[in-house]
């Protein structure tokens, strides 16, 4: 006698319907409201999430380099931040698929964070600063676009014309700098020249082991 058995499918979760750059746009607002939460109540302070370079040099609050990635420092901070994150971490997401996605923008934040610290040793900054954001994985995510797709049109801040990327993204560091010294604004310039070397050293990678490939994103 047989028998017929019913396979029942898998259900899918939420998240596994998500894009990754969804999911760290997500990760990254609940971060930002559960932090600013338990710093309100006194459960923790602002130095055991950002991170400084004093206590980095000395070996504390290591972890920072993590969870300074996903804090802000304000509601502006986010704003900009994840709406750029909506525009262009999708579109890179698409070319290199979730699982590089996922590595390349974890990777550029903690890189960014890096050279926030040693720049800041080299240059002899203020050593108590403090550098939280997604700026940084922001940046190294533009700098692969400037490398994989440098003629691509982008809008960049208030310039209502699109611009080439491979003109846009130096050129909106290169402002970001001259607005933090010229006004004094605490910008984390550093992290963003950390995020943007990781970005195109990862693209310089990408063109070279897949030249075929590369050279058809780019046309």
């Amino acid at each position: 006698m047989a028998y017929a058995y019913r396979i029942q499918p898998k259900r899918k979760s939420f998240l596994s319907g998500l894009s990754v750059n969804s999911i760290f746009i997500i990760v990254n607002i609940i971060a930002f409201i559960l932090f600013n939460i338990l710093i309100g109540t006194g459960v923790l302070s602002i130095e055991d999430i950002a991170i400084q370079p004093a206590n980095i040099l000395h070996g504390q609050y290591l972890w920072t380099f993590l969870t300074s990635m996903f804090m802000h420092g304000g509601y502006f901070h986010i704003f900009a931040n994840m709406i750029s994150l909506i525009f262009i971490g999708g579109f890179v997401e698409r070319l290199i698929g979730r699982k590089r996605y996922f590595w390349f923008y974890m990777i550029s934040g903690l890189v960014s964070g890096a050279f926030f610290v040693l720049l800041s040793l080299i240059f002899t900054a203020d050593m108590n600063s403090y550098a939280v954001g997604a700026s940084g994985a922001l940046f190294g995510i533009a700098g692969l676009m400037m490398i994989l797709t440098p003629n691509i049109p982008l809008y960049v801040m208030f310039i209502p014309i699109p611009i080439k990327a491979k003109y846009a993204i130096p050129g909106l560091l290169f402002a970001l700098w001259g607005i933090s010294i010229s006004a004094n604004v605490g910008i984390g310039n550093t992290a963003h020249l950390g995020g943007l070397v990781a970005g195109i050293v990862y693209g310089i990678y990408l063109r070279k082991k897949y030249k075929r490939k590369t050279a058809m994103i780019s046309k």
